[in-house]
């Protein structure tokens, strides 16, 4: 037993004593009829790729708390725009729990976002993972888990078709996919009918590798810089280009679960994804032999991957005190309970964002992360400061690019009419 544990149990203990000692008041009375009603919980959550689990991770939940009802309403991919959640809290009906990306998004939703500060897993959360949802000292998000991206290949079709060594340029890129093309593998499987993969995963690529990501975004703002002339941003776009030249055909039209099944069925040798992609896999093609590979967008070898937790959950601050109270106590199990944090590690293959939690058989893209991570070799994910509607219009964009109706020259010309209108429009 740890000395967190001891701790409190023995405090526990002493309030059951405590009360045991007390005469039975009326507002005893009342607590306990409160605890013996039941309580619906409404969640948010937006991993469409653990839906199923995450169902019967609540079910488990019900059966310990009997009094306790949870209602999930899933969404994920082209879904996830937060635009059911805008009208849910407009109309007042808000869930009680649901997850928020940090930074100015704290801000933006603060009226919405209880306190979590004294909460015991405070304390367990890795160095720097809380800071994003930390503002005037106070905490109001629980980390998901820790993720990372960039693309992810199958060793199999890179060995069939002969490329023993992996491609770290761009140009070493563009030889691995002609290779696999001439062997009859499709070399990216490419979803793009959801912007979020354009706009923030991909066009991040040319934040993160700017000498000082935080130092750029800011000249942006300022307007001491632009998006137009910077050598990155032409970069991401030839990649983008190679992609397309090599990817599955109607691009557009391709969610991302058509794009899943392409890469899990052995279709295609590369996704531009992350390892919460693992349970969709292993559910299709259980032991399937795949790794990352670091995004390259010039001939400056990539030997990075982007790591971040991707998401918090958050309490709505709107919610009654009884409602509140059983989130937070649901969110506790999650991460304290064994049951929690089996289906958290074995059946949504998360990378726990907790020191004690321990992980193991998470699977090869969880394992590739932490190497990344524990090495250093991690990139920044910049979209959380991107101001404003930048980041939904930087994947619009690249939609119009993809489908022809933009230049290259035009492409960049909208990155930085969306970033100078955010960027004004912020600063109001």
């Amino acid at each position: 037993m740890t000395k967190w544990t001891f701790t409190w149990l023995i405090a526990g203990l002493l309030i059951v004593a405590l009360s045991a000692c007390q005469p039975k008041s009326e507002e005893d009375s009342s607590e306990r009829k409160t605890a013996d009603e039941r309580i619906t919980l409404t969640i948010r959550n937006p991993k469409v790729e653990i839906s199923t689990q995450f169902e019967e991770m609540v079910m488990a939940y019900e059966r310990e708390h009997p009094n306790i009802d949870i209602q999930v309403h899933t969404v994920g991919g082209a879904a996830d725009d937060l635009a059911d959640l805008k009208a849910q809290i407009a109309a007042g009906n808000g869930p009680d729990i649901f997850t928020n990306t940090g930074y100015d998004n704290v801000k933006i939703w603060s009226d919405y976002l209880e306190d979590l500060s004294d909460q015991p897993w405070i304390s367990h959360a890795y160095k720097d993972t809380l800071k994003p949802v930390t503002m005037d000292g106070k905490v109001y998000g629980m980390p998901l888990n820790i993720e990372g991206y960039g693309f992810i290949y199958n060793k199999d079709l890179f060995h069939k078709a002969g490329i023993h060594t992996l491609p770290r340029t761009l140009s070493e890129l563009q030889a691995a996919a002609q290779t696999l093309e001439e062997s009859g593998i499709t070399p990216f499987a490419t979803g793009y009918y959801e912007e979020w993969k354009l706009g923030d995963h991909l066009l991040n690529i040319a934040f993160a590798q700017q000498d000082d990501p935080e130092a750029f975004i800011a000249q942006l703002n300022k307007g001491t810089t632009k998006i137009t002339n910077n050598q990155k941003f032409l970069d991401i776009i030839s990649l983008l280009d190679t992609t397309i030249k090599y990817g599955n055909q109607n691009p557009l039209t391709t969610d991302y679960n058509t794009e899943v099944d392409l890469f899990a069925s052995g279709k295609a040798a590369m996704i531009q994804q992350g390892n919460w992609i693992q349970p969709m896999i292993d559910q299709q093609s259980p032991n399937m032999n795949i790794g990352f590979l670091p995004i390259p967008i010039n001939e400056e070898p990539a030997d990075a991957i982007v790591v971040n937790v991707s998401n918090y959950w958050v309490v709505n601050k709107q919610s009654s005190a009884e409602k509140k109270k059983a989130a937070k106590i649901f969110l506790n199990w999650m991460v304290f309970s064994e049951q929690g944090k089996s289906f958290m590690t074995e059946q949504f293959k998360f990378i726990p964002a907790f020191d004690h939690i321990e992980a193991h058989h998470l699977g090869p893209l969880a394992t590739e992360i932490m190497n990344y991570y524990q090495t250093g070799n991690t990139l920044r994910a910049n979209w959380f400061s991107f101001p404003g509607s930048a980041r939904e219009e930087f994947g619009l964009a690249m939609q119009l690019y993809v489908g022809n109706q933009l230049n290259r020259e035009q492409l960049l010309q909208e990155f930085q009419k969306s970033w100078e209108r955010a960027a004004a429009s912020s600063s109001h």
